[in-house]
């Protein structure tokens, strides 16, 4: 029960559903695509992604000096979904399809390297 209502909190901002949707969409993201896509500085956003990942939603990886993130695949099956469900009802918030233009901006114009 412990553990459902940490997950349940972690979804309770909207910076962190924001990163959810984001991630649920791209597969996995570099906190550099993040904080462009949020527009929101470094800090802000790891912090966020931290207490996600200690809730259980996110997994994480290091390339070089950048951490990359992704939905965890090891969630029970009610979780993915209520992932999805949540997805779905939020995909066209003018917030999330501002998200999505900033972070279609950012791919277009980011050097390859420039998240190792």
């Amino acid at each position: 029960m412990k553990q459902a209502v940490t997950m349940y909190k972690a979804l309770g901002d909207e910076t962190r559903l924001r990163i959810l949707l984001l991630l649920m969409e791209q597969g996995e993201l570099c906190i550099c695509d993040l904080m462009n896509a949020l527009d929101m500085p470094q800090s802000t956003v790891s912090r966020h992604v931290a207490y996600m990942k200690n809730a259980g939603w996110l997994n994480d990886r290091r390339g070089g000096v950048w951490m990359y993130y992704s939905i965890n695949p090891e969630l029970d099956s009610f979780t993915k979904s209520l992932a999805e469900l949540t997805c779905n009802h939020l995909a066209s918030a003018e917030t999330i399809i501002a998200d999505r233009r900033r972070l279609t901006t950012y791919m277009k114009t980011k050097v390859d390297s420039s998240c190792l």
